[in-house]
């Protein structure tokens, strides 16, 4: 039978579940333990139905009851156990008893890995649809260091027993791609999605380590998972690894700055410094339950067409390099950004603007697919305790300075400004560094990429020794470091 005849499409050929599971199964090497809880045992029941299992599973096992899950993998500290730690310790624990007891000397051919998963899934009012961390931990070589790939699903299905075949095949998935495409991490992560609906589980956060992964970076990944449509937002922090929103923003005040950071500048430093201070000025505001987030958002990254990765990672590179925690997220207009954070947090949250951004937030364009329009998005903004810090912009030709006073919206708009204004919703940044307001991203980007000296002194200090050690931006016309595959 010919392989192709006339008239056929050539399409992706995507092995079913039981074939996945059945390949591992029919290797005479790869072995190991499978420990799930809070979702029944959904991921190693595809391996036992599709025949052959007993030469790649060495144990099965959930541990349901809390007491007994404490005295096998040891208690958190905040008593919680639908957590990444916990899930390390699932992976620890379970590696260290396959090395202990699979003698190296009788099996010198295995494959070791640990699956576990750690979840909690739709509760009985269906208000809370449940979350989860899922990982593994393996060998592709006898004797090979560990490659670990953790990452957190959101469930988005109405029904526990659907949220727990999804999860048996995203875990099928995972353990099929760890094994057989470690070498193009990209297509491992969109093959996660095999057989399952976007609109069923949400992939937010996944971490990539050890010797299979060294070139990959994490942050790359992250953008990713936005591109693929996995998730709406992601986060990583100074250290260049993916942070779980929820763990950065539950229950704290937050002050956001979005911006394209193209490089950073002074003024975007500036900016987030004079804000921070006002922002702890305010009512219940204390400085160890702040947050600061650094937001680019996907249509910022292709405004120049399509996304450029080495771009973002030259922008992550150096916010990163500062300390700062970043955001890539799909919400191109405000009131998104607002109601995500407010998954998360019913504390103070903050905007730090310039005034071309306050501008555009009363653009009625962006609206027009909401049936309340302008009145319903602005309703899901500012009625949440938020308040937005106005970064003021001077005119270069007659030096007057546009704030929060004098700024000009579209005619029709002026009351519903007026009235945001006059509720104290929109304050100004006053003690801004009025030597500094000429700067401008594109300005620097095009001076650092025609090889013009005098914008390092635009930028804050020691950025510009960065741009030009690691080459960022086509500095120099150097050659930029892989980031991954």
């Amino acid at each position: 039978m010919p392989d192709m005849i006339k008239g056929d499409k050539e399409f992706e050929n995507i092995p079913s579940i039981r074939s996945k599971a059945l390949r591992i199964n029919l290797n005479e090497n790869i072995y190991g333990t499978f420990a799930e809880i809070g979702a029944g045992q959904e991921t190693v029941r595809n391996f036992f139905r599709a025949g052959g299992a007993s030469g790649t599973i060495a144990k099965t096992m959930s541990a349901y009851d809390k007491d007994f899950s404490d005295a096998i993998y040891g208690v958190e500290e905040d008593q919680r156990y639908v957590t990444e730690s916990r899930l390390k310790k699932m992976l620890n624990h379970e590696m260290e008893l396959i090395e202990e007891r699979i003698v190296r000397e009788k099996h010198p051919e295995k494959l070791f890995f640990a699956y576990a998963n750690t979840v909690a899934t739709i509760d009985f009012a269906k208000k809370y649809k449940g979350h989860g961390w899922l990982g593994i931990r393996y060998q592709t070589r006898p004797e090979e260091d560990y490659s670990e790939i953790i990452l957190h699903i959101r469930f988005h299905e109405n029904d526990a027993v659907a949220q727990q075949i999804t999860l048996g095949i995203l875990g099928v998935n995972l353990i099929y791609g760890a094994y057989y495409k470690f070498d193009q991490p990209r297509k491992l992560l969109r093959y996660l999605y095999d057989h399952i609906d976007k609109d069923k589980i949400e992939i937010d956060t996944i971490n990539f380590s050890g010797p299979k992964f060294e070139k990959v970076d994490n942050r790359l990944m992250s953008l990713q998972l936005i591109k693929n449509g996995m998730t709406d937002a992601v986060m990583f922090g100074p250290d260049g690894n993916n942070i779980l929103p929820a763990r950065i923003l539950y229950k704290k005040n937050i002050l956001a700055l979005r911006g394209s950071f193209r490089p950073v500048t002074k003024v975007n430093i500036d900016m987030y410094e004079k804000s921070y201070e006002m922002f702890l000025k305010e009512n219940r505001v204390e400085k160890d339950r702040t947050e600061v987030i650094f937001e680019i958002t996907l249509s910022n990254l292709r405004a120049e067409g399509e996304i450029d990765e080495e771009d973002f990672m030259d922008r992550a590179r150096l916010l990163c390099s500062l300390g700062h925690t970043v955001m890539i997220s799909n919400f191109q207009e405000y009131y998104k950004l607002v109601e995500y954070f407010s998954r998360y947090t019913k504390m103070r949250l903050g905007l730090a603007m310039g005034v071309n951004n306050l501008v555009d937030i009363f653009d009625e364009k962006y609206y027009r697919h909401l049936s309340g329009g302008i009145l319903e998005a602005f309703g899901k903004l500012f009625f949440k305790d938020l308040k937005v810090y106005l970064y003021p912009m001077r005119d270069p030709e007659t030096g007057e300075y546009t704030t929060s006073e004098n700024l000009k919206v579209h005619p029709r708009m002026k009351e519903l400004y007026k009235f945001f204004k006059y509720n104290g919703k929109v304050v100004d940044i006053e003690d801004f560094n009025d030597k500094i307001l000429d700067i401008f991203s594109r300005e620097v980007l095009s001076m650092i990429e025609n090889n013009e000296s005098g914008w390092e002194a635009m930028l804050p200090s020691g950025v510009g020794n960065i741009i030009k050690e690691k080459h960022l931006f086509s500095c120099n016309q150097g050659n930029k470091s892989a980031v991954t595959d």
